[in-house]
């Protein structure tokens, strides 16, 4: 399965952007950052880039994505319309990054449910934890998950599912959101956690910009807060993406 078309747009935009010089700038631009960064991003081609995308880390709130997929596709809610119930633990999870609500839902669906959803979206190095802020993701996995999640949420809740990650709160539209291309719109969770080394703070996201799609993720650790960890992510993503047509 692939999410990602091979167009005459996507072809004419890989041969005048070169991936290997905005991978560069990132690094660069991360020499000079305090903490331990990874990032991917799949291109229009489907074709991965990256720095240290393989290594892993505390997922917090970012596996709340995933989450939302493994409930949507379970076999009582996938055929049949959303309750009230269940917009009632959805919303909250991914609109405001509710913690409660993402107990609850992981109760439901269970290791079990998130590993289903990282086997289909071809995730290679996601590891489950009994607390869901504590599954190991990898900035490619993560990528790999957003690229294909059109096709990976149920089809008959997709419209909906879509629509909460495009509906984050504003307060939590840091990183990737302030870094995109002008034009793009993206469909993103992220996760943080302040830890005894520092902060955990973590973004991925779809970008569409009409049929043309884009994923990208970006985890750190060990930064100094919240707002640098956002700064960092968007520092990322605007020199990867910087200039896309």
């Amino acid at each position: 399965m692939c999410a990602f078309g091979f167009g005459t747009q996507a072809i004419a935009a890989a041969k005048s952007f070169p991936w290997h010089q905005r991978v560069r700038d990132a690094r660069q631009f991360l020499h000079g950052r305090t903490g331990s960064t990874s990032f991917a991003v799949v291109d229009e081609r489907g074709r991965i880039h990256g720095y240290r995308r393989g290594v892993q880390y505390s997922s917090a709130s970012l596996v709340k994505a995933m989450l939302l997929v493994a409930y949507l596709d379970q076999h009582s809610v996938r055929h049949r319309r959303l309750r009230g119930a269940d917009r009632h633990l959805l919303g909250p999870m991914i609109r405001v990054s509710d913690n409660d609500a993402a107990t609850a839902v992981y109760r439901r669906v269970g290791a079990g449910g998130l590993v289903r959803v990282a086997r289909h979206a071809g995730m290679r190095r996601f590891l489950p934890n009994p607390v869901w802020g504590g599954c190991q993701v990898t900035a490619r996995d993560q990528a790999r998950f957003f690229g294909h999640i059109r096709h990976l949420i149920a089809e008959r809740h997709r419209k909906y599912g879509l629509s909460l990650l495009r509906r984050i709160v504003s307060y939590q539209r840091w990183g990737i959101p302030r870094g995109k291309p002008a034009g793009w719109v993206p469909y993103f969770k992220g996760g943080w956690f302040n830890d005894d080394d520092g902060w955990r703070v973590h973004q991925a996201a779809l970008l569409q910009k009409g049929g043309r799609h884009i994923s990208i993720a970006v985890l750190t650790r060990g930064t100094p807060s919240l707002g640098y960890g956002a700064a960092t992510i968007s520092g990322v993503t605007a020199r990867l993406l910087r200039g896309y047509r």
